[in-house]
């Protein structure tokens, strides 16, 4: 849709369909940006718009930046967002780098969030989607001001449902093809049996311990395990526990009941980008959004320097894993994110 839109508004457009896998690593088949099917997909919908189609090797970069980033992050005790890496480098500098080699003007993709040019002081603004349900501004806190300046989002001002119409009225096959999954190149087996398949060695089983340190069970490996898990501990207890801490250095994991789950009231966050505005000097209210699909909630922001903040919850929150990606928002303009570090 994203295609059909700018080719409706005057643009010359050129499909990209990106190869990120090797074949037997595909999953998905069409319901995955990684599988064949949807390679098919693109090919046939640019066949039906009349435009060219390219189909460029990411294989590597993709390894080394996504896979590799997402592996390793489990190994360590965290839980990633493997998508916020893939738009920064694979989508947004790899393959813009791509787009201005061939002389284009902008790279365009289909998510539902927008880009305004603040006609005061020059900046590119990156906004939330119309959508509130489906928006994905979320996924796109780590871009620079030159990235934004060429990145185009055409179905950013629709809902799902107004873009699904128009494609069915357009005759695109695609129309009511099935929302993609989270992670796709994840199967149905999940996080655990994918890392330890490429980690193996390097997985160890190790000690579960109460809040006192003492050992009450065994682990698997820390891959199996996140921060507020529930299911799957191993555990026989008469109220239920969950994983409050993970210590990669120690490979160990601390549980407690839920009435002893500590909320929190401050986050360290690390890889600090401000997207929409520049650095603030000076602590600031935000709308703090911990995973994407969580309600945001009332924070401030405390900038330390460099590329590292403080968050301080206006109410205690749940725990939030070590590794996700926490985005701020200023009513509908995200204002930037970072990714939450383990605080000792």
């Amino acid at each position: 849709m994203a295609a059909a839109l700018l080719k409706d508004a005057g643009y010359d457009v050129v499909g990209i369909g990106l190869q990120l896998v090797y074949p037997s690593e595909a999953v998905g088949g069409s319901r995955s940006c990684c599988g064949i099917g949807a390679m098919e997909d693109a090919r046939r919908v640019t066949e039906k718009l009349g435009i060219p189609f390219y189909v460029l090797n990411f294989k590597d970069v993709f390894q080394t930046t996504v896979i590799d980033y997402f592996v390793s992050s489990y190994l360590n005790g965290e839980t990633p967002n493997p998508c916020i890496p893939c738009n920064e480098v694979i989508k947004f500098q790899e393959l813009l780098r791509v787009a201005k080699g061939l002389d284009a003007g902008f790279l365009a993709t289909g998510h539902y969030a927008r880009v305004i040019q603040d006609q005061v002081t020059g900046r590119f603004v990156l906004h939330k989607g119309m959508d509130e349900f489906k928006d994905q501004s979320y996924f796109l806190y780590s871009l620079t001001q030159e990235q934004l300046s060429h990145a185009v989002f055409p179905v950013g001002e629709m809902t799902k449902k107004e873009t699904r119409e128009l494609a069915d009225l357009l005759g695109l096959k695609v129309h009511d093809k099935p929302e993609s999954q989270d992670i796709c190149f994840i199967d149905e087996d999940g996080y655990g049996s994918y890392i330890e398949e490429r980690a193996g060695p390097r997985i160890e089983p190790g000690p579960i311990e109460d809040e006192s340190g003492a050992v009450i069970g065994s682990h698997r490996g820390l891959p199996y395990y996140t921060v507020g898990q529930r299911r799957g501990l191993g555990l026989s207890f008469h109220e239920p526990m969950y994983v409050a801490d993970i210590d990669a250095t120690a490979n160990s994991i601390t549980v407690v009941s839920a009435g002893k789950l500590q909320r929190q009231e401050r986050l360290l966050l690390e890889r600090v980008n401000y997207v929409s505005v520049t650095e603030p000097k000076e602590p600031i209210r935000v709308l703090a959004r911990t995973r994407y699909k969580k309600h945001e909630v009332g924070a401030t922001l405390v900038p330390l320097g460099g590329d590292r903040a403080f968050i301080e919850f206006h109410s205690p929150q749940e725990p939030t894993a070590p590794g996700q990606s926490v985005v701020l928002y200023d009513g509908d303009v995200v204002v930037g994110g970072g990714i939450v570090k383990r605080m000792d």
